[in-house]
C-alpha cells in the first residue's frame, strides 16, 4: 500500500525509537523523527548524530523478540518547524496535551500532503481535537486512535540515547478510525499480528480511546490527598501506588470513587450513543488477571448488573489479589513477587532546571479536564471527576507559597484547556447525531 511508504514520527521519547524499528523491519518504510529542541532531547539528537542515525531496540523478555532490531532513520529533524518533504503518515508519539502544539509548528504544506495521522496513546476526545485542527488544512485526512501504546518501553540506560528496551508487551490493543472503512487500520492489524498483538478495530475512535485502563484508574489512584501529599513531598515515607492503606492510597473510599468515576464516564459515553466498558472485566481480561479463587468468572462477566456495594467489594478484592503477582513462583520462604510495589514518584528538578511534576498525575490532569469538558458538553454530571480536579488544583495552589524563588515548570499552572474543549465540542457537534441535540451545550466553550 503506497500510503505506508513514508512515516514521520513526532516525539523524541523511547516509544518513537521502538516504533521506528518496527516500521522499518515489518513495513520496509522510510522513517523520519522530529522533536522539539530541549535540554532533554539534546542527548537524543546527539546520540543519533554520533551513530549516523542508527537506533536500536532490545526486549527484556525473550518471548517478545519480534520487537527487537536496529535501523537507520532516513531523516532527523531538530525542531518541528524544520520538517520538510512528503510524509504519508504522521505518528503523534508526544503526550496528549502536546498534540496541537506539535502540529502547529509543522509546515502547513507538510500536513496538507499527509494522508493519515496516528495517535499512539490519546485520551478521550483526542481524535476529534486533531481532526478539528486539521480540517481546514486537510479535510479528507484520516485520523486513527489507538487505545494505548503497545507495551512499556524505556531508555536503555535511563538517559535519552539511540537505544531503548521494551520491558512489556500488551496482548491486545484497540483502535478506531475517523473513516468507517479503513484499509490503513487493516494494514496495522496485520503488523500487530506479526508482533503477537491482537488489534481490535472499534466502530469509532472515541470507543478506542475509552479502552485505556489508565483513564479509569489513574485519576482515583493519584488525585487524592494521600497520593498528592507524597507527590509534593509533604510525606517523606515511601508509599506505593497499588498498595492498600497505609502503604498506599487504596481504601474503600478510593474504590468508591473509582466506581463512581467509571459510572460517570459510562453515562457520558451512553449519551453519545457509544458502548461503555465492563470495568472489572476490562481490568482482569485485558490487563492483569487474577486467580479464579479470588474473582469468579460469573462476577466478572456480570459486574455491570450488580449493586454498587457489590461492585465496590469486587474492585477492592481485585486490588487486594494483586498485592503480589498471583501467577509468580514463590521463593523458598513462600513469598510471591511484590507486584504492587510501584513507588509514587515525587516532584523533581527536570533537565531544564525547573521543578516538575511526574507524568502521573501531570498527564492525568489533562485527561480528566478533557473528560470534564466533554461531559459538560453532553449535559452529564461528574461530581467525582470534579472532586479529583478540585483536589489536584488545590494542591497546586497550596504548593506555590512554599516554592517562592524556585523555578517551576508549566505543570504547576492551573489550566482550563478551554481551547481544546472548544475544538472537541465543535467537531463532535458535526459528527455525533444525538436524539437531543440540546445536550451539546455551546456555552461550555464560550
Amino acid at each position: 500500500m503506497s500510503n505506508f511508504n513514508r512515516f514521520l514520527i513526532l516525539g523524541t521519547g523511547p516509544v518513537s525509537v521502538q516504533i521506528a524499528v518496527l516500521l522499518k523491519a515489518y513495513l520496509k518504510s522510510e522513517v523520519g523523527i522530529a522533536g522539539r529542541e530541549s535540554v532533554r532531547s539534546a542527548s537524543f539528537f546527539s546520540a543519533l548524530n554520533d551513530n549516523d542515525r542508527w537506533v536500536h531496540a532490545v526486549v527484556q523478555n525473550a518471548k517478545h523478540d519480534r520487537l527487537e532490531g536496529s535501523c537507520q532513520l532516513d531523516q532527523v529533524f531538530h525542531g518541528y518547524a524544520a520538517v520538510t518533504g512528503v510524509w504519508d503518515i504522521v505518528v503523534l508519539a508526544v503526550t496528549t496535551d502536546a498534540y496541537i502544539e506539535a502540529l502547529q509548528q509543522i509546515d502547513d504544506q507538510v500536513l496538507r500532503q499527509a494522508k493519515c495521522v496516528v495517535l499512539i496513546s490519546p485520551t478521550l476526545g483526542s481524535n476529534s481535537l486533531v481532526r478539528h485542527y486539521l480540517r481546514d488544512l486537510q479535510p479528507d485526512i484520516e485520523v486513527i486512535s489507538n487505545s494505548t501504546y503497545l507495551g512499556d518501553t524505556r531508555w536503555m540506560d535511563e538517559m535519552p540515547s539511540n537505544q531503548v528496551k521494551t520491558t512489556g508487551v500488551k496482548k491486545k490493543v484497540y483502535a478506531g478510525s475517523s473513516r468507517s472503512l479503513s484499509a490503513t487500520l487493516g494494514r496495522f492489524r496485520e503488523l500487530y499480528a506479526q508482533l503477537g498483538i491482537a488489534l481490535h478495530v472499534m466502530e469509532s475512535p472515541i470507543e478506542a480511546e475509552s479502552r485505556n485502563i489508565s483513564l479509569y484508574v489513574h485519576p482515583p489512584l493519584f488525585m487524592n490527598d494521600f497520593s498528592l501529599s507524597v507527590v509534593f513531598k509533604e510525606e517523606e515515607a515511601k508509599k506505593y501506588v497499588y498498595k492498600l492503606y497505609p502503604e498506599g492510597p487504596i481504601t474503600m473510599q478510593l474504590i468508591r470513587d473509582m466506581r463512581s468515576y467509571w459510572k460517570e464516564i459510562s453515562s457520558m459515553l451512553d449519551k453519545m450513543g457509544l458502548s461503555a466498558v465492563n470495568l472489572l472485566k476490562f481490568m482482569t481480561d485485558d490487563n492483569y488477571p487474577v486467580r479464579p479463587e479470588s474473582l469468579s468468572r460469573h462476577d466478572i462477566d456480570h459486574f455491570t448488573s450488580l449493586s454498587s456495594i457489590h461492585q465496590e467489594y469486587l474492585l477492592y478484592v481485585r486490588y487486594a489479589s494483586l498485592l503480589i503477582d498471583p501467577f509468580s513462583r514463590p521463593d523458598e520462604e513462600g513469598k510471591y513477587f511484590d507486584f504492587s510495589a510501584v513507588p509514587i514518584r515525587q516532584i523533581y528538578v527536570n533537565k531544564e532546571g525547573e521543578w516538575d511534576i511526574p507524568r502521573m498525575p501531570q498527564e492525568d490532569y489533562y485527561r480528566v479536564k478533557m473528560i470534564q469538558g466533554m461531559a459538560r458538553m453532553m449535559g452529564a454530571d461528574t461530581p467525582t471527576l470534579d472532586k479529583f480536579i478540585s483536589t489536584y488544583e488545590g494542591k497546586l495552589l497550596d504548593h506555590l507559597p512554599s516554592s517562592k524563588g524556585e523555578r517551576l515548570s508549566d505543570a504547576f499552572k492551573i489550566r482550563s484547556f478551554k481551547e481544546d474543549w472548544r475544538r472537541i465540542g465543535e467537531q463532535i457537534r458535526e459528527q455525533v447525531d444525538l436524539e437531543d441535540t440540546t445536550c451539546l451545550r455551546k456555552e461550555t466553550f464560550d
